[in-house]
């Protein structure tokens, strides 16, 4: 996590480091405040790294002891494409919740909806259909207990052709 200002820390020990990486210190440090250091009391470790495109110093406290401090920059830094795609997951997967609550069942779970997701766009690129990504899974997921072929599903209904041609169906109004 990124330090915030405020917070209060003892450095305990300095790790070696290579400036040329953006690298500008790797410490092994406290939190020395009472209510952080009871919530928290083991060490952690703060990397200092500075953004030469930004132009800015960035502090992150870990508890990862063994990647080494560029890494960890790295990580950070990379933080905005995995927020970018938890939030393609929320918006397209609709995973409400999760099943279970091991790394196994999330991964389970994730695996089954982008596999899903990516079936669904073959099946839509093959049958060539007009309709977009979200209108064919809205529209599986209301055919999803139906005998109904796939193909014969999603393609579009003319209905006044299923209206005249049925002679069973009444009609209520001569127009």
């Amino acid at each position: 996590m990124r330090t915030k200002a405020n917070v209060l820390l003892q450095r305990r020990y300095s790790h070696k480091i290579d400036k040329s990486t953006g690298v500008r210190s790797d410490h092994t440090v406290i939190l020395t405040s009472f209510e952080s250091a009871s919530v928290y009391p083991d060490a952690l470790r703060r990397v200092t790294f500075l953004d030469v495109e930004k132009k800015k110093r960035f502090k992150f406290l870990t508890n990862n002891f063994t990647l080494p401090a560029p890494v960890i920059a790295q990580i950070y830094k990379s933080r905005g494409a995995v927020e970018l795609f938890f939030k393609w997951i929320k918006q397209h997967l609709r995973i409400k919740a999760f099943y279970g609550t091991s790394e196994n069942a999330v991964k389970t779970q994730i695996w089954i909806a982008v596999s899903m997701y990516v079936l669904v766009a073959i099946a839509r690129k093959r049958l060539d259909l007009e309709a977009s990504l979200y209108q064919t899974l809205q529209i599986l997921s209301v055919t999803l207990f139906e005998r109904t072929p796939i193909s014969q599903a999603l393609q579009p209904l003319d209905m006044d052709a299923n209206l005249l041609g049925d002679p069973n169906q009444l009609i209520l109004f001569d127009l």
